[in-house]
């Protein structure tokens, strides 16, 4: 919701076109990345963009970091639900995915699918607050005002 409160254009662009809601929802988790980091202890050599990892180094993957990769991502700043393709590594890849992946993305699709049509006018209207975490990109507290359709 902060994302389309500061990018109104997207969500205009969100309500006009309803059935590329599955499309958003992977750039709301590529743009808004849930969590900030993974570290893994590496269990063999290998190299890694030309960096030696020796095994049992510690390695920690930065999402947000490859979210906004310029050489993956067109203007990977800039808000944009109609973004094709989003290879985002918001809940990570191969065996390492997120469990609760696919439960995350109906969830959003729902809320989304639900709540637009039925809102004239979202603002904000005090701080946001946020979790204080380094791990976890969360939103404690963000008042706003509704105004229904």
């Amino acid at each position: 919701m902060k994302a389309l409160i500061d990018n109104p254009e997207q969500l205009q662009w969100l309500r006009n076109n309803p059935d590329k809601t599955q499309i958003a929802v992977e750039e709301f988790l590529r743009y808004a990345s849930p969590v900030y980091h993974f570290r893994r202890t590496t269990t063999r050599d290998v190299e890694i963009g030309g960096q030696q990892v020796r095994a049992g180094d510690k390695v920690v993957m930065w999402f947000a970091s490859g979210n906004r990769d310029e050489t993956k991502f067109d203007d990977p700043y800039t808000l944009r639900l109609d973004r094709m393709p989003n290879d985002h590594m918001t809940f990570g890849k191969g065996p390492h995915t997120c469990m609760g992946s696919n439960l995350a993305r109906f969830e959003m699709r729902i809320l989304f699918q639900t709540l637009i049509p039925r809102i004239a006018q979202i603002e904000q209207t005090g701080d946001l607050a946020r979790v204080r975490s380094n791990f976890v990109n969360g939103i404690k507290r963000f008042p706003v005002r509704i105004v229904s359709q």
